[in-house]
């Protein structure tokens, strides 16, 4: 039975591994963190992902680990071309917070908030749903959506 104990800990080793792409010091060492960061947290290398990330529009479905790669670190030559890299805004903390968890023998969902916070600004809240699977003891994303809360200002 999967633990909300592992949930938390794969959550943490999200946050900071979003944090350690965006510090990396050059384009190809921030790849590599990246990819790493891929492989080993996401189900990609596996079975498929529902990935939605919150800042997609024009391409919101992610289903291959080079559209991840693309949204999480951009560049000139990233394959979703309104991808500018999440994950190198410098973010300084990211928080977890827990709407509620299911948790079966070797699945996993969370759903809640998560607050993005950079070193000049206040915390940006985005809502998220994780899917996890258990793979040889290790929680893997097969579900990631997350999106900006509802505003009526738009």
């Amino acid at each position: 039975m999967i633990t909300k104990e592992q949930v938390i800990k794969a959550q943490n080793q999200w946050a900071q591994g979003v944090i350690e792409i965006g510090t990396a010091k050059d384009d190809n060492a921030c790849k590599k963190c990246a990819m790493d960061f891929l492989d080993d947290l996401y189900f990609f290398e596996i079975g498929p992902v529902l990935f939605k990330p919150t800042m997609a529009s024009s391409q919101q479905f992610r289903s291959s680990i080079e559209m991840a790669l693309s949204y999480f670190i951009g560049g000139e030559n990233t394959c979703c071309k309104e991808d500018d890299g999440f994950a190198k805004k410098s973010w300084t903390d990211i928080k977890f917070e827990n709407h509620n968890i299911i948790l079966d023998s070797n699945r996993a969902i969370a759903m809640g908030n998560y607050y993005f916070k950079s070193n000049d600004s206040n915390a940006i809240k985005v809502e998220y749903t994780f899917g996890y699977k258990l793979v040889n003891g290790k929680l893997k994303i097969d579900l990631h959506h997350s999106s900006l809360p509802y505003s009526s200002d738009s």
